[in-house]
C-alpha cells in the first residue's frame, strides 16, 4: 500500500480534541465533543479502534475497484485471523462453557441485501460466510448448527478456536467466579483460599465494525464479533442483527455498532443513526443522539449513582458523501478512519466525561 499508516490523531481532530466543545446533552453539560464535522471525502471507511488495518487495507482495495462490502469484509478479515485479538474470530474469548461463538452480518448498499450469521462455532471467520449468506440463500440470518452445516458446504474447514491464551483467560475467570464450586487456581498462583466473588463479574465486549463508501458513493458494512465473553451458552448480541449492530442505506449511509449489544438490540441504534443522517443530521451528531436515547432507557440496575449507564456503547457511521463519525456513551475512546489523508486513529464524541 502507498498510503503509509498514521495512528496518530489527524490535525483537525487534535485541535478539536484540544479545544473540547460542548455537545448538547442535558444529561452532562460537561461532555465534550472532540471533532467538527468531518469533511467529505471518498473513498472513506471507518472501524473500531481495533480495525486499524482493515480500514488501511478496504480503503486499498476500493481504489482499486473492489466492490466496498467486499473490501470490508476483507479488512476484518485481518482481525477475525489475529490470535491476539479476543474479540473476534480465532482467538475470541468463549462462552461460559469455554466454547468460542460468532456472530456477523453483512450489507450491502447497492442491492439493500443483507446477511448474518450467530452462534457460529469452529469457523474462524464468520463475517465471509454471512456474506455467503446473502449471496447464496434467500435467507438473511442462520444460526447455530444450520450456520455451522452451510459454511463447511461451501468449504470451510472447521477448526479449534480457542487459542491457548484465551484458554488462560477463561480459566482464570471460571477459578476466581465463586468460592463455592470445586475450581481452583494453580498452585502457582499464589494458593491458599479464593476470595469470594462480589457482586456480577467484570464481562469483556469486543466486536469490530467496518463500513466502507467507494469513489462512487456505494456503501456496504460489516460487523463480526465473538460476543460478551464467558456468556451464557447461544446468547447473541447485536452484531449479527440488521438494523441493531448493522445498517446501511445506499441513498443515505451506514452505521455500525460495538459495545453493550442488549442496549443496542433495545434501541435499534444502527438504523436510527441512518435514519437520522437521512433526516439532515451529520454522521457524528446522529451517533450521539442515538446514544442519548439509549442512556434514556437505562435499566435503573445499569446506572451509576448519578443516573448514568454504566456500560458502554459506541457507534460509528460514514455517510454517502464521505462524511464520518462516531460517538461513545463514555469519554476515552477512538476511532478508525481512512481516506486520501492515510489510516488513522481519531477521538470519538461522547455522552459522558470519565470521573
Amino acid at each position: 500500500m502507498s498510503d503509509p499508516i498514521d495512528i496518530s490523531l489527524s490535525r483537525r481532530g487534535f485541535l478539536a480534541a484540544a479545544a473540547g466543545g460542548l455537545i448538547a446533552s442535558a444529561a452532562d453539560p460537561a461532555a465534550a465533543d472532540p471533532a467538527p464535522p468531518a469533511a467529505a471525502t471518498r473513498p472513506v471507511a471507518v472501524a473500531s479502534a481495533n480495525g486499524l488495518a482493515s480500514v488501511a487495507r478496504a480503503f486499498e482495495l476500493m481504489r482499486d475497484g473492489t466492490d466496498p462490502l467486499d473490501a470490508a469484509v476483507a479488512g476484518v478479515a485481518i482481525v477475525e485471523d489475529d490470535p491476539n485479538d479476543h474479540s473476534v474470530g480465532f482467538g475470541g474469548l468463549p462462552n461460559e462453557d469455554g466454547v468460542v461463538e460468532l456472530d456477523a452480518s453483512v450489507m450491502h448498499g447497492p442491492t439493500h441485501k443483507a446477511g448474518a450469521v450467530a452462534a457460529l462455532r469452529n469457523i474462524r471467520n464468520p463475517s465471509k460466510v454471512a456474506r455467503l449468506v446473502m449471496q447464496r440463500t434467500d435467507h438473511v440470518l442462520l444460526v447455530g448448527e444450520g450456520a455451522l452445516r452451510f459454511a463447511k458446504a461451501h468449504g470451510f474447514k472447521e477448526e479449534e478456536l480457542l487459542t491457548d491464551e484465551a484458554r488462560r483467560m477463561w480459566l482464570r475467570w471460571k477459578e476466581r467466579l465463586s468460592e463455592d464450586d470445586d475450581w481452583l487456581p494453580p498452585e502457582d498462583s499464589g494458593g491458599g483460599p479464593r476470595t469470594r466473588a462480589k457482586g456480577r463479574q467484570d464481562h469483556v465486549y469486543g466486536t469490530i465494525n467496518c463500513c466502507a463508501v467507494d469513489a462512487a458513493g456505494n456503501i456496504g458494512g460489516v460487523t463480526t464479533t465473538s460476543g460478551l465473553a464467558y456468556k451464557i451458552p447461544g446468547r447473541v448480541g447485536d452484531s449479527p442483527i440488521i438494523g441493531a449492530g448493522l445498517y446501511v442505506d445506499n441513498a443515505v449511509g451506514a452505521a455500525g455498532s460495538t459495545g453493550r449489544g442488549e442496549a443496542n438490540l433495545q434501541n435499534c441504534s444502527s438504523f436510527l443513526v441512518v435514519e437520522l443522517m437521512r433526516a439532515g443530521k451529520s454522521p457524528q451528531d446522529a451517533c450521539l443522539e442515538v446514544l442519548r436515547r439509549v442512556a434514556d432507557h437505562a435499566e435503573p440496575r445499569l446506572r451509576d449513582s448519578k443516573g448514568r449507564p454504566t456500560f458502554g456503547l459506541s457507534l460509528y457511521a460514514v455517510a454517502k458523501d464521505g462524511r464520518y463519525g462516531s460517538a461513545n456513551i463514555w469519554s476515552g475512546t477512538k476511532f478508525a478512519v481512512v481516506d486520501a489523508a492515510g489510516a488513522r486513529l481519531e477521538e470519538a464524541a461522547f455522552l459522558y466525561k470519565k470521573d
